[in-house]
């Protein structure tokens, strides 16, 4: 039977209607949190994750937000709390590719990507880290307890350290995931709230489809990866629960790579 480490602990996870994102939802409710299923534009893919979980006994609701956009947070983190009444756990995930020649890439292509993937990630967690704040302030009892009152897991990439041709929006975003990460896990741990990311290598899902469901491509990707797999979701899923769980309680302003070793050059494997 599986330990409800996250029992009655509420999580939102952003982008959470496909991809890593649907895996974290489902896997963090398979540990008894409450989840608010995020998406941006694909509603009956969000309404799956929900259906998903409440077929195996979990609860969740589904929130319409672009993390983009400001006003659009707020309200999710509003409905969030005016449904379970506080917040324990964000999995700050959304994020997408628009990949272009650094010589042709345009502002607008540009511009997107640095909207969802970074600035997407300050306004949920800094909604995030206001909530935590403010639920701790209304307890009417002293909290003695040493674990942190909220946990925040950014969802980077191998590319917060790996160059990216062809990528460098993409890339910038993630490499600058990495340093506002370890910002605001310095400004939050006074207060008690835990900040870490998680960077995925090659991860088994619909974008990057067209590589793994090849059996050239997949052989040349293998070649990146030492432990010679392509990762799955659930790989990744299971990470974000260790991290949003108090097994991890001294963990922060750390990134985990899941990557099968993707960032230990295997280009040099053979002495280069």
């Amino acid at each position: 039977m599986t330990e409800l480490k996250l029992k009655d602990q509420v999580a939102i996870v952003t982008g959470s209607s496909s991809g890593i994102g649907k895996a974290c939802a489902i896997h963090l409710a398979s540990l008894g949190a409450k989840v608010v299923v995020n998406y941006s534009s694909n509603l009956e893919e969000g309404q799956k994750t929900v259906d998903e979980i409440e077929k195996n006994g979990g609860i969740a609701i589904l929130v319409k937000a672009d993390v983009s956009h400001e006003e659009e947070v707020k309200a999710m983190f509003n409905k969030t709390v005016n449904e379970f009444g506080r917040l324990d756990i964000l999995v700050s995930n959304a994020g997408l590719q628009q990949d272009s020649s650094f010589l042709d890439m345009t502002l607008a292509q540009w511009q997107k990507v640095i909207d969802v993937n970074l600035t997407g990630q300050f306004l949920c967690c800094r909604e995030a880290s206001r909530q935590f704040v403010a639920q701790e302030k209304r307890k009417s009892e002293p909290d003695h307890s040493e674990l942190s009152v909220g946990k925040i897991i950014l969802m980077s990439s191998v590319h917060d350290i790996i160059p990216w041709a062809g990528h460098v929006n993409y890339a910038a975003s993630k490499g600058g995931i990495m340093m506002f990460m370890k910002s605001i896990s310095q400004e939050l741990a006074p207060y008690k709230i835990r900040v870490n990311s998680v960077s995925p290598g090659a991860i088994k899902t619909t974008i990057n489809k067209d590589v793994w469901s090849d059996p050239e491509k997949y052989k040349s990707l293998l070649q990146l990866i030492p432990y010679k797999r392509i990762g799955t979701p659930q790989d990744v899923a299971k990470a974000v629960a260790w991290l949003a769980s108090d097994d991890s309680d001294y963990v922060n302003g750390e990134t985990l790579y899941i990557d099968g070793g993707m960032t230990l050059y295997p280009e040099f494997a053979d002495n280069g």
